[in-house]
């Protein structure tokens, strides 16, 4: 069984752990996080187990910080929405294997008795298909987005639009895997080590 919870990606001299919304006082939240190799200029990734984060937490921590952030919410490694926020309040989203998103994503027919029948049917798999279709026609929009963001940052490195788009419709076994280096595309300095396995 794979990780499910959220990689939170953020810039600051000091740890992560410490903003207010982490409540780094309590033992058993530590307990509960884990910290990524560092990336030079402050950049930290903490990896933290299912039902610490929440939404208003992104808004907090770019508050906080005075610096881009995102976060993914991962399911089960196979699965995850990344959502980015800069300064001046701009967000973004993307997903990270689309396939299994739109597994995830498509809607199941008012007229289904069986979820479980349905699953095997080539109705299930033509729905799938166009979920698919529809994700990956948002993959520009959620690509310009992702290098505005790191861009309003000055990252020095030069991003390429087309590796971006062509990393969000990549498929890996871990997502996390996908997140790292969706932030090395993106131009972050690259970690110091490489992060830990998942």
């Amino acid at each position: 069984m794979g990780f499910s919870g959220h990689l939170v990606f953020a810039r600051n001299d000091h740890p992560l752990m410490e903003p207010p919304m982490f409540g780094s006082s309590d033992p058993v939240l530590r307990d509960d996080v884990h910290e990524w190799w560092t990336r030079p200029g402050g950049w930290q990734t903490l990896q933290l187990s299912q039902g610490i984060w929440e939404d208003e937490y992104l808004f907090a921590l770019v508050e906080w910080t005075g610096a881009p952030a995102c976060v993914a919410d991962v399911s089960d490694s196979s699965i995850a929405l990344v959502t980015g926020l800069d300064t001046s309040g701009r967000r973004w989203q993307a997903w990270l294997n689309l396939g299994n998103a739109a597994a995830l994503l498509v809607e199941e027919p008012e007229d289904v008795d069986d979820m479980s029948l349905w699953l095997a049917t080539a109705e299930f798999e033509a729905a799938i298909g166009a979920k698919r279709a529809e994700l990956d026609a948002e993959v520009p929009t959620d690509a310009a987005g992702a290098l505005l963001w790191a861009l309003g940052d000055g990252v020095q490195k030069a991003a390429q639009k087309s590796r971006i788009e062509e990393l969000l419709r990549a498929r890996e076994t871990f997502v996390e895997e996908m997140f790292d280096a969706l932030l090395d595309e993106l131009g972050f300095p690259e970690a110091t080590q490489s992060s830990p396995a998942p």
